[in-house]
C-alpha cells in the first residue's frame, strides 16, 4: 500500500518544503473600525469619499450657516456713496447761462437798429431754435449744457448715474410745466429739497449732481 494510494488512511503526503496552511476565517471589520477598500482604518481617522462625491463633514461636527446670496455689503446702484447734488444756486446760474446763450442771435440783431428786416428775424429764431437743439443733445448725451459745464455740474439719472439720453432730456424739457405751477414753486423746490431735485426731476426720476 503506498502513499499514494486512495486507500492510504493516513491522507495525501505533505510536501516538507510548504508550511500546513492555516483555515481563513472571514474578516469582520472591528467595533469602531470602518472598512474602506477592503482596509480596516481605526475609527475616527477622515475617510476618504470616493471620487465625483463631495466631502461631508462627520456626525457631530458643527456646520457655519450660510449667508443667503446677496447678504452682506448693501448695494447702491450707480453710486459707491451718496452722490454730492448740486444747490439751488448752482442750477440758477446754470440755466442763466444757458437763456443768455440762446439769447445771441437776438443780441446780435438788435444792434443795427436799421438791420431790423424780416429776413434777419427769421435767422435770429432760427439760431435759438439750432442752439436749443444742440444743448438738449449735449444734455442728453453728456448730461452738460454749457451753462452746467461752466457751473460743474451734471444732469443724470437717479437709478445709475447715467446720462438721460436725448428722449428722456427732451420729456423732461416739457415737464418744467409743472415747476411753473403755484408760482414757479417747482423751480425753488431745489432749495430745500433733499435730493435737489425740481418737479420735473422727480417725474422724471433724475437728479443734478456735482462733475468736480
Amino acid at each position: 500500500m503506498s502513499f499514494g494510494s486512495p486507500n492510504n488512511p493516513y491522507g495525501q503526503p505533505q510536501n516538507p518544503q510548504q508550511p500546513p496552511q492555516q483555515p481563513q476565517q472571514p474578516q469582520q471589520p472591528g467595533y469602531g473600525y470602518p472598512q474602506q477598500g477592503g482596509q480596516q482604518q481605526p475609527y475616527g481617522y477622515p475617510q476618504q469619499a470616493p471620487q465625483g462625491v463631495p466631502p461631508q463633514q462627520g456626525y457631530g461636527y458643527p456646520q457655519a450657516p450660510q449667508a443667503p446670496a446677496g447678504y452682506g455689503y448693501p448695494q447702491q446702484p450707480g453710486y459707491g456713496m451718496p452722490p454730492s447734488y448740486a444747490n439751488w444756486g448752482q442750477r440758477f446760474l446754470g440755466t442763466l447761462v444757458d437763456g443768455l446763450i440762446l439769447m445771441v442771435p437776438y443780441i446780435l440783431v438788435a444792434i443795427d437798429v436799421s438791420a431790423q428786416t424780416v429776413i434777419l428775424s427769421i435767422i435770429g429764431i432760427l439760431g435759438v431754435f439750432g442752439i436749443a437743439i444742440w444743448m438738449l443733445i449735449q444734455e442728453g448725451r453728456t448730461g452738460q449744457t454749457i451753462g452746467k459745464k461752466a457751473l460743474g455740474i451734471r444732469l443724470v439719472r437717479e437709478s445709475d448715474g447715467q446720462p438721460l439720453g436725448v428722449g428722456m432730456a427732451f420729456v423732461r424739457r416739457l415737464a418744467h410745466f409743472l415747476d411753473s405751477l403755484a408760482c414757479y414753486l417747482g423751480w425753488l423746490w431745489p432749495a430745500w429739497d433733499a435730493k435737489r431735485q425740481t418737479f420735473a426731476d422727480k417725474v422724471c426720476s433724475s437728479i443734478v449732481i456735482r462733475s468736480n
